[in-house]
C-alpha cells in the first residue's frame, strides 16, 4: 500500500496552493453545465480545472504533455486525489471540455474568484494600475496569408469627437462637418489562412510573424486584475477602452493610471482626468521636422493664436477632421523672414502650427509627470506590469500559444494569469504563517523564560531555613 501523501514534501508549490483556496467553489461556477440525473457519470470538474492549474503553472505546452506528467508525478496525483493504482483523466477529455463546455464566462469567473479570494486576503492594491500589452507568436505560418480589404473600425470616441469639432468650428464662425452620407473607409490588411483572428506583428529587430497581444492590467503587488486579447496589428491605445473600463468597474477605488508613451493620446488622458483620476505617462519626443524646436512655437490662449520664434503671430485657420486646429501664418511676412528655412520649406512660404482641441489633457498629464508621487510610480513598472509579462513568458509558457482563434487565446491568457495570480497568493500566505508561527513561538519562548525567572526568584528570596 502507498500513501502518495508521503511523498510531497511539507514546503511543496501544490501543498500551499491547495491551502490557499476552497476549490469546492469551482461545482458553484459550472453547476448550471452537467445534469444531475442524466448521462454517464462525469470526471470531477474540479480536477479537470486543476489539471490546466497544473498546466500553466509548470509552463506546460500542451494538454497532451499535461495528462502524461501527471501519470508519472506523485505530486500532481496527489494534487488531484488520485492515487497509483487509478487511472488520470485523458488528455482529450480535458480538452473537450474546455472546448465545449467551460465556455468564455466560466473562465471569466474563475479569473475573478481568484481575484476576490486576493482581495479578502488583503493583497490587493489597486489605488495605481499599472497598464501595458505584451505579444504572443500565433500558431499561424507568416506564409500562409492572403491580402483583404476590411471597413475601418470606428474609434470609441468617434462620435464625441466629432461634436466636439463641430462646436468648435461654430465657434470660430466655420461650417460644422457633415458625415451622415459619407462612405465607409476601408483598409487593407494581411489575413492568416491559418488563424485570420491573428495579426502580423513587426517591432525593431524581431522577426514578422502572425501574433496576439494580451493587453493587462496589474496593481503594484503584480497581481493581474484583468485582460483583454486582440489581434497582433491592434495599437495598445485602442485596445486601452476595454481594459479600463473593466478595471475601473470591478475597482473604484482606482486613483492612478500608469502607462507607457503609446497611451499618451488626447483621448486617453481626458478620458482618465475627466473620470477624477490621475495618469501618470512619461515624455513623448515630438515627431517633427529639424529646424526650430517645437516649444518655441508658444500657443496664447487669449487671443486663440500662436506666436513663432520670429515673434510673428499665426492665426487660426480652421479645424480639422482629426480634432486639430490649424493655425497658418502670412506668407507674405514668411518670405521676408531670415529663419524661413529652419521654419518650413512649403512653396507658399506659409507655416502650419497645429493643436488639438483636447491638448490640454495633454498638458495636464505632463504637469503630473513632473510630480515626484507620479514619477515613482512610473519607476515602478519595471517591478510591475514589465515583471509580470517577463515572468508569463520565461515561467509560464507564453511566448506563443498552440490555440487557434480569439476565444481560445483569450480563456488560455486569462487561465495563465489566473494561475499566476493564484501562485502568488499562495506563497504570500505560506510566508505570512510561517512569520506568524515563528512570533507565536517566539512569545512562548519568552513567556516560559519569564516565568522561570520569576521561580526562580521567589526560591532565592526565602529564608535559608527553609531551603534547607
Amino acid at each position: 500500500m502507498i500513501n502518495t501523501d508521503m511523498f510531497v514534501p511539507q514546503d511543496h508549490l501544490l501543498r500551499k496552493i491547495d491551502n490557499a483556496v476552497d476549490f469546492s467553489r469551482i461545482y458553484e461556477f459550472v453547476e448550471d453545465l452537467y445534469c444531475p440525473d442524466n448521462g454517464r457519470p462525469s470526471i470531477d470538474p474540479v480536477v479537470l480545472f486543476k489539471m490546466v492549474l497544473i498546466q500553466h503553472l509548470y509552463g506546460l505546452p500542451s494538454l497532451r504533455r499535461t495528462a502524461e506528467e501527471v501519470k508519472m508525478n506523485v505530486a500532481y496525483r496527489w494534487f488531484l486525489g488520485y492515487p497509483m493504482n487509478e487511472d488520470t483523466p485523458h488528455f482529450s477529455t480535458v480538452s473537450y471540455n474546455f472546448k465545449h463546455r467551460f465556455t468564455s464566462g466560466t473562465v471569466e469567473e474563475i479569473f475573478y474568484w481568484i481575484l476576490k479570494e486576493v482581495a479578502a486576503a488583503g493583497y490587493l492594491s489597486p489605488e495605481a494600475v499599472f497598464i501595458d500589452g505584451t505579444h504572443m507568436k500565433a500558431n499561424a505560418n507568416i506564409k500562409k496569408k492572403v491580402k483583404q480589404a476590411i471597413p475601418e473600425a470606428a474609434k470609441i470616441y468617434e462620435k464625441q469627437l466629432r461634436d466636439e469639432i463641430n462646436e468648435d468650428r461654430i465657434n470660430h464662425d466655420k461650417k460644422p462637418f457633415d458625415d451622415d452620407n459619407k462612405p465607409q473607409k476601408m483598409k487593407e490588411i494581411t489575413v492568416s489562412k491559418t488563424d485570420p483572428e491573428s495579426g502580423v506583428f513587426h517591432k525593431g529587430e524581431h522577426k514578422q510573424c502572425f501574433a496576439f497581444e494580451a493587453h493587462t492590467a496589474c496593481d503594484k503587488n503584480g497581481f493581474v486584475l484583468g485582460t483583454e486579447v486582440t489581434p497582433g496589428n491592434i495599437h495598445d491605445s485602442k485596445a486601452f477602452d476595454a481594459v479600463y473600463d473593466k478595471v475601473v468597474e470591478r475597482f473604484p477605488q482606482v486613483e492612478t493610471i500608469v502607462a507607457d508613451s503609446a497611451y499618451k493620446t488626447p483621448w486617453i488622458c481626458k478620458k482618465i482626468i475627466d473620470d477624477g483620476r490621475v495618469p501618470s505617462m512619461p515624455y513623448v519626443r515630438p515627431k517633427t521636422a529639424c529646424g526650430h524646436e517645437w516649444w518655441k512655437y508658444v500657443y496664447d490662449e487669449y487671443y486663440d493664436c500662436v506666436i513663432c520664434p520670429e515673434y510673428q503671430v499665426l492665426q487660426y485657420a480652421t479645424t480639422n477632421k482629426d480634432g486639430y486646429r490649424e493655425y497658418k501664418s502670412n506668407s507674405e511676412t514668411c518670405k521676408k523672414c531670415p529663419t524661413r528655412n529652419l521654419c518650413t520649406k512649403n512653396a507658399k512660404c506659409e507655416k502650419t502650427v497645429t493643436r488639438h482641441i483636447w491638448s490640454d489633457y495633454i498638458e495636464l498629464a505632463e504637469d503630473y509627470r513632473h510630480t515626484p508621487k507620479y514619477k515613482e510610480l512610473y519607476e515602478k513598472r519595471k517591478e510591475t506590469i514589465e515583471r509580470v509579462f517577463a515572468d508569463a513568458k520565461e515561467k509560464y509558457g507564453m511566448r506563443y500559444t498552440l490555440y487557434r482563434g480569439l476565444t481560445q487565446v483569450t480563456n488560455w491568457v486569462r487561465l495563465k494569469f489566473a494561475a499566476m495570480n493564484l501562485k502568488k497568493l499562495a506563497l504570500r500566505k505560506a510566508r505570512d504563517a510561517s512569520s506568524l508561527r515563528f512570533f507565536i513561538d517566539l512569545a512562548r519562548f519568552h513567556e516560559i523564560v519569564r516565568h522561570f525567572a520569576q521561580h526562580r526568584t521567589r526560591i532565592y528570596q526565602k529564608p535559608a531555613s527553609q531551603l534547607a
